[in-house]
């Protein structure tokens, strides 16, 4: 046998993307303020705050304390029971339809800390906006225990199935409507057909670029049922170069949709024509952001992410056991890519071939 590690190749999706990758000229001084706020949780060990730490500027505050608030609540339920992340999702639901209620003694963390987020909200973004994050992020919570409910019975969905409940669980829809805090956007334009169906192409892309970057992640864990790689490989009899090669086809595919359906945005009349052209441009840049985070944060390939958004070459990793312990201590978000120091460059040149 072969004592080569396999490698997985990513393809680079977002050549053609016509949104370049872009910093909000605050980011550094509102990352250090929303970082200090949420450590003081000590809701992650001190593992996971480690790696964590290495990953209009008031809306910009809102919206890393957003992000902060996906990452935590996806690593307490993504080990966690069907029955327990129900629980959770509970939690959550009631703190943010009671931002101003003191949370119970003993109550998992995550009722406070989306309380706390919550709560500095709805001081000063648009009463459309919030009910549109509502809506979006409840959709995600519920979707959440759907995917729970799938890993509890090891079911790996269809390949249509599959996106439609990721395009939930990827929690795009809510990441989007950020860009809506400081507008009045009419429901007649958020529920809109055309402009619905932009918003589910971006989230497509998000979740066939989240999951293709951080399937090695999932595999190594044994959670990468809930994964379009493993999908696509099961349905279709890929293996994982197979798999990739199909995901950045449909990606391609998505990219056309989206720059189609751009040319048949109707018009609202001028006022509300400026909000949509700005709603749309952020969405787009979601795509090229969600992309390029990927690849810099160390959640999925630890402190190799850049070099392997040079090379597209990953070392497939071991399985290891993450699931032994309940999210109900602390959760430990492991550099799992630490685990493949030492396989070195030189096995970079054995990896999966595409079925023919």
């Amino acid at each position: 046998m072969d004592p080569r590690p396999r490698v997985i190749c990513l393809p680079n999706t977002m050549t053609n993307w016509p949104w370049p990758r872009a910093m909000n000229p605050h980011y550094e001084v509102v990352k250090a303020e929303v970082d200090a706020s949420f450590r003081e949780f000590k809701a992650l060990s001190a593992e996971s705050q480690e790696a964590y730490d290495k990953c209009d500027s008031e809306y910009l505050q809102i919206a890393c304390e957003f992000v902060n608030v996906l990452i935590i609540v996806d690593e307490y339920t993504d080990v966690e029971n069907a029955a327990v992340a129900e629980a959770m999702v509970g939690i959550v639901i009631d703190a943010l339809h009671n931002p101003h209620k003191t949370r119970p003694d003993g109550e998992c963390i995550l009722g406070e800390i989306v309380r706390q987020f919550w709560a500095r909200a709805i001081q000063t973004t648009s009463l459309p906006f919030q009910r549109h994050f509502l809506d979006s992020y409840i959709a995600y919570l519920r979707a959440v225990i759907v995917e729970a409910l799938d890993r509890d019975k090891a079911h790996c969905r269809s390949i249509g199935d599959y996106i439609k409940l990721r395009r939930d669980t990827c929690a795009a829809k809510p990441l989007i409507a950020i860009y809506e805090m400081g507008m009045d956007l009419p429901d007649e334009v958020f529920y809109h057909p055309v402009i619905v169906e932009l918003v589910e192409c971006i989230a497509e892309l998000m979740l066939i670029d989240n999951d293709m970057i951080s399937y090695n992640r999932e595999q190594a864990t044994g959670d990468e049922n809930h994964n379009l790689i493993t999908t696509v490989m099961v349905e279709l009899g890929l293996d994982r170069s197979g798999a990739m090669i199909w995901a950045a086809r449909y990606h391609t595919e998505v990219e056309k949709r989206f720059t189609d359906g751009l040319t048949k945005v109707p018009s609202w009349g001028p006022s509300t024509d400026v909000l949509v052209k700005e709603y749309l441009e952020g969405m787009a840049t979601w795509a090229r952001a969600n992309h390029s985070w990927s690849y810099e944060t160390q959640r999925y390939l630890g402190t190799r992410g850049l070099e392997i958004q040079r090379t597209g070459l990953v070392p497939l990793l071991p399985r290891v056991n993450c699931k032994a312990s309940s999210a109900g201590a602390k959760v430990n978000v492991a550099d799992l890519s630490m685990m493949d120091a030492t396989a070195g460059h030189k096995h970079l040149e054995a990896p999966d071939q595409p079925n023919s």
